[in-house]
């Protein structure tokens, strides 16, 4: 969605929440930032079809969706993950300890916890460059 600058390689960022408003919400707040290509999915199924085409480096991942919840969809990304640099950020609407021992479980890297504002989300981001993790 999003044109890369010729100096930096795109970061692939693929935003996976059942809330189309939550997508928006991140893909607007990220579209400025122009080392990220962005791409979408509403369900945890379509997140891999997704993630298997588009090989996004960052996913954004909701916890609770149809079709495949996204605890599940972690660990099958993570188990697909070969080169071990995906990063992956679960957005969860509690910050209940059994639902991030879960995540952390199945791969998650960090937590979001909605609601958020687009403020918490550039700072994640800057927080994953820092760590180098993008």
């Amino acid at each position: 969605m999003s044109a890369a600058s010729p100096e930096a390689p795109a970061h692939g960022v693929l935003i996976v929440d059942d809330d189309q408003f939550i997508r928006k919400l991140i893909a607007t707040t990220l579209e400025d930032v122009a080392e990220f290509h962005l791409h979408e999915a509403s369900d945890g199924v379509e997140a891999l079809e997704v993630a298997r085409r588009e090989r996004p480096s960052l996913v954004f991942l909701d916890v609770d969706m149809p079709r495949l919840n996204g605890i599940e969809a972690c660990r099958q990304l993570r188990a697909g993950d070969e080169s071990g640099e995906l990063t992956i950020v679960m957005l969860t609407a509690s910050s209940g300890d059994s639902v991030e021992a879960d995540a952390e479980e199945a791969g998650a890297d960090l937590f979001l916890t909605k609601p958020f504002s687009p403020l918490d989300l550039l700072r994640l981001v800057d927080q994953l460059d820092e760590r180098g993790a993008r």
